[in-house]
């Protein structure tokens, strides 16, 4: 999956989880993306089986799309918690800079920073 198509599942996942409910409109604004390219974006995603579109226009993760996006979360989250352990920055940048690493990082990286988190997150 491309960088882009992480980020709107991404989005999605956390979106559902603050809201409840999420259209195409809300995952643009909070991207900061336009309308057609959101709509484009969300429309890769339901021919991968990612997502469903309701009648309503309410968007809902397939259980497929669920399983990516909680893959796509954990990523973000320990390598925000790792950036903020080691390199001692605040959750602001560690947020943004784990958002670029989380594309194209190795899994046998982030296994290992995965478990480095586990065993400090007392540290945190």
């Amino acid at each position: 999956m491309h960088e882009s198509g992480e980020d709107y599942i991404e989005t999605i996942y956390l979106l559902k989880k603050k809201k409840g409910v999420v259209r195409s409109i809300d995952v643009a604004n909070e991207l900061g993306f336009s309308r057609p390219s959101v709509s484009r974006g969300v429309s890769i995603l339901k021919e991968n089986g990612l997502v469903i579109m309701e009648d309503d226009g309410e968007l809902k993760l397939t259980e497929e799309g669920l399983k990516t996006a909680k893959k796509v979360y954990e990523k973000h989250t320990n390598l925000t918690k790792f950036l903020m352990l080691t390199a001692g920055v605040n959750k602001e940048i560690a947020e943004t800079d784990a958002c670029r690493i989380e594309h194209i990082i190795s899994p046998e990286t982030f296994k290992g920073i995965k478990k480095f988190v586990k065993e400090h997150k007392e540290e945190l």
